[in-house]
């Protein structure tokens, strides 16, 4: 016995491995979630930070204003709003997407600040000679500025996929199968919470650190210099 719990190593051993299956198949809806969260977070936050970056007032304040509003808010407000909310409008979304895409809209407003201080690292040489080569202003963003803020922003980036990989067991509130909802459904069965929940933090920990060195390989593969204009 220790700490007042009764230890029964074999039986303990034997519930891991008969669990195991199950916790894996919330493993994929995890990382399903994860990599949909951060597409949509990756890709919101680039349009998000291109329009603030507009010369005109009436483009950027509303997307200035968009961001804040979203950063602001919690996100299980913004999930509850996308589930239960849109089918009043006749948008029905399965739970999963709602899940992801709340996730994805929630990170965005981190994701543009990211992107905005990516293309302001790049030097105001590059948009000068983009513009004397007479490059519109879409193609100086599109080939020239994000290419060169991209690599810029890598670990940056990476830390919030990590981060949307550790909030995705919101989603479990919409009834969402991800990893920890299923342990938690095996401890309401079992009555055994200690083990399944060990598991997913184990689970939690390997994915983390993987995603982290990828993350490292993939800021240390690319080049950070500019683009050179020929």
């Amino acid at each position: 016995m220790l700490f007042g719990i009764e230890w029964d190593t074999a039986n303990n051993w034997v519930f891991a491995a008969s669990i195991l299956p199950i916790l894996l198949k919330g493993l994929v809806i995890t990382i399903q979630a994860t990599v949909v969260g951060f597409f949509v977070a990756a890709v919101l936050g680039l349009v998000l930070a291109a329009l603030k970056s507009a010369r005109l007032r009436i483009i950027s304040w509303p997307a200035r204003f968009i961001t804040e509003f979203i950063r602001d808010t919690p996100l299980l407000v913004q999930l509850f709003f996308l589930y239960y909310v849109l089918p009043d409008y006749g948008i029905v979304l399965p739970a999963f997407l709602t899940g992801a895409l709340a996730l994805g809209v929630q990170y965005s407003a981190y994701t543009s600040e990211v992107y905005r201080a990516g293309i302001e690292s790049v030097a105001h040489g590059q948009t000068e000679a983009a513009r004397a080569l007479d490059l519109s202003p879409l193609r100086q963003f599109a080939v020239i500025i994000v290419p060169q803020a991209i690599p810029r922003i890598i670990p940056a980036m990476g830390n919030y996929l990590v981060s949307i990989m550790k909030d995705v067991p919101v989603l479990s509130v919409v009834s969402v199968l991800e990893m920890l909802n299923v342990a938690k459904i095996i401890g309401d069965r079992t009555f055994n919470y200690l083990i399944p929940l060990s598991m997913v933090g184990g689970l939690y920990l390997v994915m983390t650190l993987v995603a982290s060195a990828a993350v490292r390989h993939v800021d240390r593969r690319l080049p950070k210099q500019g683009i050179p204009l020929k």
